[in-house]
């Protein structure tokens, strides 16, 4: 229904904030010509998925009337762990029929939640091989209730319903209408949202690999907010204007990661038929309910990323980023400088540092102070940012773990990434993009729905379109629906 529609409005909902982009069709191409976001209502929407059809009716009208949208046919996209499940399979090649038939096998094999009534569609991804005996099908089941839920608030808001859309088909439309120059590329898309992310792999429009994970904005904030005694509201604050990975951190990491040399979990030899042994201990997106289902909490990758002769990823170790005490030995040993404690480091005027008894000598500067601010828009001795990095760099680095964690799956099962996009909210943080950049060894750049889109300039001031484009990925991503078969 809804690709027959020259005009519509894409709909995102989330747990932080609820985003809007209306799209147009003008000569056959797509144009922006309203961009909407506003703060979602509190306890309307957790990451499970939406659950307050009222609240969200009313912001969503009221937000439609502060943005100019006035298209009245929507298409809003689904998501949270209790809300929507989104599998992709490889199948044996069959026709339609015995696809439909299938698939309805897999679908009732697949359903994983209380709830039985649910609805459920696939569709068959382009293929890449037409010789080969396998194609490949994504698939998405919901609740029935998940989804009344959805098209309530959408019909408070005075605005029909024509599709429900799912957060990673969204995004493809998005990535092949922006970026079709890295079409030939494997992508993998980091959507950063506030209580959870998304890491999809595609290439040519082709969804390869789905998967979400615990770990989102909010998690930073808390982090900030613990650390310093503060409440969270503060802390959000300080994180959006303050809140930068200093430098000398991200020179840290990279020398970090070429010394230890991150590559491609261990693969097993797979056994005639196809089947791969080995993989149980550690499968992040097995069907089965083992300790790293992704479904259920997350669990350390079991595996080491260790080089030899090189301490292994995760055992207690002197860890550079970590504050005093962490990782300690069991054995009396000097203390390490902390090259991000709060406190100067001890300097004289004519005299080097001098070390605890039975250290080494102090530097007599901070190795880790932000010497170019320029590229990193902190000063020279800006104490408060590395304060802050103090704060969340736990949680940074557990993001860039389960980041790592995916990618390195998808290589051994044969697959490769050629480059890290950033989207969401959540990747605001300034120097995130680096981070991952230096830890992960992969070209690492900022995510813009809104790139080879025309934006309508009476309605969308390209200032705020520039500052706010991450966080409309999903919502313009939805509203391409229309401009795809």
């Amino acid at each position: 229904m809804a690709k027959k529609l020259t005009s519509v409005v894409g709909i995102d909902i989330g747990s932080s904030t609820i985003k809007l982009a209306e799209l147009r069709l003008r000569g056959g191409a797509p144009e922006i010509s309203a961009l909407g976001l506003a703060e979602t209502p509190e306890g309307a929407v957790d990451h499970t998925g939406v659950y307050n059809s009222e609240a969200v009716g009313d912001a969503l009208k009221a937000l439609f009337s502060e943005c100019g949208a006035s298209v009245g046919v929507c298409v809003a996209a689904i998501a949270g762990q209790a809300s929507v499940l989104v599998r992709t399979l490889e199948v044996p090649r069959m026709s339609p029929t015995e696809l439909r038939e299938h698939m309805q096998w897999e679908i009732s094999r697949n359903v994983p939640f209380a709830d039985s009534n649910v609805v459920s569609d696939f569709k068959v991804l382009p293929e890449e091989d037409p010789n080969s005996p396998n194609m490949d099908v994504v698939m998405a089941i919901a609740p029935q209730a998940a989804i009344d839920t959805i098209i309530n608030a959408v019909r408070r808001a005075g605005r029909a319903c024509a599709a429900i859309d799912v957060e990673p088909l969204a995004i493809a439309r998005s990535l092949q209408t922006s970026y079709d120059d890295l079409a030939d590329k494997a992508i993998c898309i980091v959507d950063l949202g506030h209580k959870t992310t998304a890491i999809n792999i595609y290439r040519n429009g082709k969804l390869l690999m789905p998967r979400q994970i615990p770990v989102g904005g909010e998690m930073f904030t808390k982090a900030i907010s613990d650390h310093l005694g503060i409440s969270m509201e503060e802390a959000e604050r300080m994180k959006v204007d303050k809140a930068v990975i200093p430098k000398s951190a991200i020179e840290a990491s990279r020398n970090l990661a070429a010394d230890v040399g991150f590559g491609p979990m261990p693969q097993s030899v797979p056994p005639a038929g196809g089947e791969t042994q080995g993989f149980q201990a550690y499968n992040p997106f097995s069907d089965q309910p083992i300790a790293a289902n992704p479904f259920t909490e997350p669990q350390p990758a079991p595996h080491s990323f260790a080089a030899p002769d090189q301490p292994a990823v995760g055992v207690p170790e002197p860890n550079p980023f970590a504050a005093p005490g962490e990782g300690a030995s069991a054995e009396p040993s000097a203390p390490t400088p902390n090259p991000f404690a709060d406190q100067p480091t001890p300097t004289g005027a004519d005299q080097p540092a001098q070390a605890p008894a039975g250290g080494t000598a102090l530097p007599d500067h901070n190795p880790f102070e932000a010497p170019d601010a320029a590229a990193t828009g902190v000063l020279p001795g800006d104490s408060e940012s590395i304060r802050l990095f103090n704060a969340y760099s736990a949680t940074l680095d557990e993001f860039v773990a389960e980041v790592r964690r995916s990618i390195d799956y998808f290589r051994s099962r044969g697959g490769d990434v050629d480059r890290i996009m950033l989207s969401g909210g959540g990747t605001r943080l300034r120097g995130l993009t680096e981070y991952l950049h230096a830890n992960l060894d992969l070209p690492c750049d900022p995510y813009n729905p809104l790139e080879r889109l025309n934006l309508n300039d009476k309605k969308v001031a390209p200032g705020y379109a520039e500052e706010h484009a991450q966080e409309f990925t999903v919502a313009v991503g939805t509203a391409l629906h229309i401009f795809f078969d």
